[in-house]
């Protein structure tokens, strides 16, 4: 399990995660949307490539990260989500609080 960023030259900030998407990264991914680059970026992407599922608590990261950057609906962009993290969004209407593509 890893949480990894990067800054493009648009100015997208990108978090990675890979593995397990849950409580055991709180800090790694509160961090990772803390820092001086996310919070300065204009977009905003998770991007769920490498990541096998995710929990409840991994919802509850996604929200507050939404809260912290003031983004709302919509405006941070999911990625890459595998079949079974792309069913737990559907069953919790997370389609509705983040795009996800």
């Amino acid at each position: 399990m890893s949480v990894e960023t990067r800054m493009s030259d648009d100015n997208v900030f990108t978090i990675a995660i890979k593995g397990d998407f849950n409580f055991l990264l709180l800090n790694q991914f509160r961090d990772a949307y803390s820092c001086e680059d996310a919070v300065k970026a204009r977009k905003h992407i998770v991007d769920l490539e490498k990541t096998d599922t995710i929990d409840s608590s991994a919802l509850g990261m996604l929200l507050n990260m939404q809260r912290h950057l003031d983004k709302g609906d919509g405006e941070i962009t999911i990625i890459n989500p595998n079949a079974v993290v792309q069913k737990i969004f559907t069953i919790t209407h997370f389609g509705k609080k983040f795009n996800i593509e």
